[in-house]
């Protein structure tokens, strides 16, 4: 059967299900039981608790995390900022989990992990033990690589890259700048949480700008040369906000040198100073932190992984799935670490079952909005190659078309999409 990319994206955002794996059904599963312990409850590890639960309800699956009575998606949280959506929109409920899936849930903070041993440390004093271990931690913001920034400082020049209270402190800031203010980002290097991000934020706040502040200007200095779905943003910046965006490449000076909070100044790597009404920092990241405190990531803070399976490549019966681990071209979003999720899923399944592991596939789709009622998209499918590492399966996937003729539409499947995953993984 042959679909168009269009038919396609409006499939795979209302059925999230159909973008994670072929042929993780376990059929013909002994019930082998055993515990896993979920780190992270999130796309990634949300998702692959509940899985563990479907392939084979006799293992004990037990998510930590300490934030699951207050949890926010990342997801559609940029349109919290322009206006178009409330907090409690994008705040998610673990309760089916627990009552329809049967996982055990614990709110707590991990503070350590012994391998050797296989046991969990938790904040409270009190300790897991696991015969699997996944983590799903996310990303953790270096804020010390930028000159002038610190966590403490975030409170007043906000990142609002982990969705939640920082998402209201920016928000807050955006309807209390002037008509006419700047609104100023400093975008991350790669590798980074949801590469379009940065952009589509840049596109929702000059929404909201054009409707309440038409003077203002959002200005992103960049370290990067290019950026996913470039040429698309670029199109929605000159058409839907001509002369509201400037993208300061590293070319033109794009590259931060310090931040000051006091003054509200960034300077940059060429010596110039730039003065702001908001300003939105978002830092380099790497793997989360209980990722790099148990040894699990490289010199460059990310964890290398069987990318078959998703268990580390430095510890036994520890899987590492989402924005923390290294997944070749599978970008660091919510999608990928739901497809993810549940590779993981069924390869936990299969060993504790001393099954043979399946050869999985995985689908990404990422929407972002560039006003309240367009969209554009970008979606791949990927495989294992030979050598067992992921790649993009040629031919596959693709970008929305330029122009803005199904810019409107994509803003429709962008929500089915989000309905779909979020029903997926945490329904």
């Amino acid at each position: 059967m042959i679909i168009s990319r269009r038919s396609f994206l409006k499939l795979a955002g209302s059925a999230a299900a159909v973008g994670a794996v072929s042929g993780c059904a376990t059929s013909g599963s002994r019930g082998a039981g055993g515990h896993v312990v979920v780190v992270g409850g999130g796309f990634g590890g949300a998702a692959c608790a509940k899985y563990i639960r479907y392939f084979d309800p006799s293992v004990k699956v037990t998510l930590v995390d300490a934030a699951l009575s207050n949890y926010y998606t990342c997801p559609f949280s940029n349109l919290v900022l322009a206006g178009d959506m409330k907090m409690d929109e994008i705040k998610v409920s673990f309760e089916a989990l627990k009552n329809k899936h049967g996982v055990t849930l614990v709110e707590d903070h991990v503070d350590g992990v012994d391998a050797d041993a296989r046991i969990v440390k938790l904040k409270s004093g009190k300790t897991l033990s696991y015969d699997r271990l996944v983590l799903s931690p996310g990303i953790q913001l270096n804020y010390e690589k930028i000159a002038g920034y610190s966590k403490a400082v975030s409170k007043k020049l906000p990142h609002a890259w982990k969705a939640g209270a920082q998402t209201v402190t920016l928000r807050k800031q955006l309807e209390a700048m002037p008509d006419g203010g700047t609104f100023l980002m400093i975008a991350p290097p790669n590798p980074y949480r949801c590469p379009p991000g940065p952009y589509e934020r840049a596109c929702m706040v000059a929404d909201y700008f054009k409707r309440h502040k038409p003077k203002s200007k959002v200005v992103i200095l960049d370290p990067k040369d290019k950026f996913s779905k470039q040429g698309l943003f670029v199109e929605a910046w000159d058409t839907l906000y001509p002369g509201m965006v400037d993208w300061v490449s590293p070319e033109r000076g794009g590259v931060v040198a310090s931040v000051d909070a006091a003054s509200m100044t960034v300077k940059t790597k060429d010596g110039d100073t730039i003065k702001a009404d908001v300003i939105n920092v978002i830092p380099p990241m790497q793997a989360g932190k209980i990722v790099t405190a148990s040894g699990l990531a490289d010199d460059k803070g990310w964890a290398p992984v069987n990318q078959r399976s998703f268990e580390s490549s430095k510890a036994k019966n520890i899987y590492v799935i989402g924005d923390s681990c290294i997944a070749g071209p599978v970008p660091k979003s919510g999608y990928g670490a739901n497809s993810e999720a549940k590779v993981a899923a069924s390869a936990i399944v299969q060993s504790l079952n001393d099954a043979e592991l399946i050869v999985p596939k995985w689908v990404n789709t990422c929407y972002s909005y560039v006003s309240a009622q367009d969209a554009i998209s970008v979606a791949g499918v990927y495989e294992l190659d030979a050598e067992g590492k992921i790649i993009e399966v040629k031919g596959s996937g693709g970008v929305s078309a330029k122009g803005g003729k199904n810019w409107k539409a994509e803003a429709v499947y962008a929500k089915g999409w989000y309905e779909g995953i979020r029903d997926d993984t945490w329904g």
